[in-house]
């Protein structure tokens, strides 16, 4: 993504909420973007694929994945990339599984909608994604509605759903924020895992420089609608530049506990599930 800059109409005024922002995810990378709520941070990955709510417009930039300008679509191209090649888990699953449908069901339509037009094979796909997001009996899983499982296992359920296109692009916007710490580690070595079994990009958006530490190679830093630095783990936390990111830093640095935000999920607790 280059020079993107996005504003929001309001009260017939045109204020901007991302200025030039740029940012760039390579091939089976996990890249974090970090900033203080309000940042821009989320408006910037919905502008990828133009989900944007309806009072804000692009007004610059271009969006390169796959050779092709994103924001230079039409709408039915788009549709093909959506979903397909980049996919998007958030950080309240429940606001986006069907409350009347089974999980299993929902994530079957899903792999009808992206890999197997047979519904045996797609029942098939989805027990075995199921299987691979560490959900305990999948087969019986499959038949559970979302109100009847954790936070926790609605957030695998959701990667499940994202994995079943095969995506090149994952896109995780603050998918740990209403879980408990026990869950949002065995999520963010989920993710670990499933990105170096299944191998795809992930860009991975959060406020907390710890799970970034944890989780990424690479940092980008928002503030004020804007990328105001970008670097290695070693960079950002070692020789932050930007006033902001050292002010991030040093609150990390004083507040967070990196002895348990560092610490990977033993085997044993990855066979069980919150």
């Amino acid at each position: 993504m280059k020079n993107l800059g996005v504003n929001f109409l309001q009260n017939q005024q045109a204020v901007s909420v991302v200025r030039q922002a740029s940012l760039e995810i390579n091939e089976n990378e996990i890249v974090g973007l970090v900033g203080e709520s309000g940042s821009g941070k989320t408006i910037t990955t919905l502008a990828i694929t133009r989900i944007l709510p309806p009072a804000a417009r692009i007004i610059s930039g271009e969006a390169i994945f796959q050779d092709a300008d994103l924001f230079k679509m039409k709408e039915e191209q788009l549709r093909l990339v959506r979903g397909a090649k980049i996919a998007y888990i958030f950080q309240e699953p429940t606001m986006f599984l069907n409350p009347i449908l089974t999980v299993g069901s929902q994530i079957t339509e899903a792999v009808i909608a992206h890999q197997y037009r047979d519904k045996l094979k797609a029942r098939e796909r989805a027990i075995e994604l199921l299987r691979e997001v560490v959900l305990l009996n999948p087969s019986e899983g499959f038949f559970d509605y979302p109100h009847q499982l954790s936070g926790g296992m609605n957030q695998r359920i959701m990667i499940a759903q994202a994995l079943a296109s095969n995506p090149k692009l994952l896109i995780a916007d603050e998918p740990t924020t209403n879980l408990d710490t026990d869950t949002e580690n065995e999520i963010l070595d989920l993710i670990i895992d499933l990105q170096k079994e299944v191998g795809f990009s992930c860009l991975f958006i959060t406020h907390n420089l710890g799970l970034v530490r944890r989780l990424c190679q690479r940092v980008y830093v928002m503030y004020k609608g804007q990328v105001v630095e970008e670097g290695s783990l070693d960079n950002i936390f070692g020789h932050p530049q930007h006033e902001h990111t050292k002010a991030l830093v040093e609150a990390y640095l004083r507040l967070g506990t990196p002895s348990r935000l560092d610490k990977r999920v033993s085997p044993e607790r990855q066979k069980g599930c919150p």
